[in-house]
């Protein structure tokens, strides 16, 4: 256990803890004069959570210290902590249904792809596209949470979903589409392979005179 896997193993402990603060709108108190209620706490968790997400993979790479165990929960812990909001969210009508399911959808498709790429011997690098898409989900679920309490931040928190929805729909495209020629090529290659050792039986094969 080190730094990096320390950080991911609290950001899976803020999931619950996210969960509880948007459902039941709690805690709500004035601290020092400024009010301090679900919505505000609910993004400094949010926050703090993405933060140790930027945090591991510093420290794992200046550290050197990248573990098995770090490459299994890393993206596990991403993936809940995002689930988990956007699923508050819609049982809170903040977020519709359907956005949710997109959303949720396309990181549970892209994380079996790299599984079974993984086991096919080759990698799915995480694209421009998809690391934007993870910040914009972040800054959407934290307007979202604010125009809870404030409706101001509601027309901001509307469109950031849309761009949400939209690039987590591209994104997903373009991890089937570097999955799919990967795996096409494999295939072709097996299939090469094949046919090589069917025509080395067949000539190796005795003949009757």
């Amino acid at each position: 256990m080190n730094l990096p896997n320390s950080l991911t193993i609290l950001r899976i402990f803020f999931v619950p803890l996210l969960v509880v603060v948007l459902l039941t709108r709690q805690p709500n108190f004035i601290f020092f004069g400024v009010p301090m209620n679900f919505a505000v706490w609910g993004v400094l968790i949010l926050l703090t959570a993405a933060a140790t997400d930027w945090a591991d993979g510093y420290y794992a790479r200046r550290r050197e210290q990248i573990t098995t165990l770090g490459i299994l929960l890393d993206p596990i812990a991403d993936k809940l902590l995002i689930s988990a909001a956007f699923i508050s969210l819609v049982e809170m009508q903040l977020v519709p249904g359907w956005m949710a399911v997109i959303i949720i959808g396309r990181e549970i498709t892209v994380q079996g792809l790299r599984n079974i790429a993984s086991a096919e011997g080759f990698t799915i690098p995480a694209s421009a596209l998809g690391k934007t898409k993870m910040v914009l989900q972040v800054v959407a679920v934290c307007a979202v949470i604010l125009g809870a309490k404030h409706a101001v931040f509601r027309p901001l928190g509307t469109i950031l979903l849309w761009l949400v929805a939209m690039s987590a729909v591209a994104s997903a495209y373009q991890y089937f589409s570097q999955f799919w020629s990967h795996v096409d090529d494999r295939v072709k290659q097996r299939r090469r392979l094949h046919l090589l050792e069917r025509r080395r039986n067949s000539q190796d094969a005795p003949t009757l005179q």
